[in-house]
């Protein structure tokens, strides 16, 4: 896995690529993320409390998974994953900044690097699905050039992005 884009030297949150080995960090933040803002997601705290190394290990054993975290002072501030869907179409999924880390362009660092990992793969379109009430969320994925797309239930909105003709 190759490493995530840094955004360049500074005092901010130093991105990091996640490997199997860093489990414990990206726990840490799947939890802080679940605990402190559940409306912007439709996983629920109760689905990731339980369950052990083994089971946070294994998200980033398969090679169709990519994990990149924001740390500062060695917590996780931010994080971001791609996954390849059934269809082979990698997907965008849980994209969180803590309250503390917001309104400094992170969250457009993350979904970059997660970007770049799709681009990678091979795949021209990148994709999410995120929760119709998060307004600010689809706010913040229009600005980085996403746009409606069929699917989606009720409550969620399928996004995708071009990424550029495949490398």
């Amino acid at each position: 896995m190759r490493p995530a884009p840094d955004g360049g030297a500074g005092e901010g949150p130093v991105l990091r690529a996640v490997t199997p080995a860093d489990w414990v960090l990206w726990r840490r933040a799947r939890l802080a993320s679940l605990a402190v803002s559940p409306e912007a997601f439709k996983a629920r705290l109760a689905d990731w409390d339980r369950g052990g190394e083994e089971r946070w290990r294994a998200r980033f054993d398969d090679p169709a998974a990519y994990g990149v975290l924001a740390v500062l002072g060695g917590r996780p501030v931010g994080m971001a994953a791609g996954l390849l869907a059934p269809d082979a179409v990698p997907e965008l999924r849980s994209v969180w900044v803590a309250r503390e880390a917001r309104g400094h362009g992170l969250a457009a660092r993350l979904i970059a690097s997660v970007e770049s990992w799709a681009h990678g793969t091979g795949a021209g379109t990148l994709r999410l699905s995120v929760l119709a009430a998060n307004t600010p969320a689809v706010a913040l994925y229009e600005r980085l050039g996403y746009t409606a797309a069929d699917g989606g239930t009720g409550d969620e909105r399928v996004m995708t992005k071009h990424l550029g003709d495949a490398p």
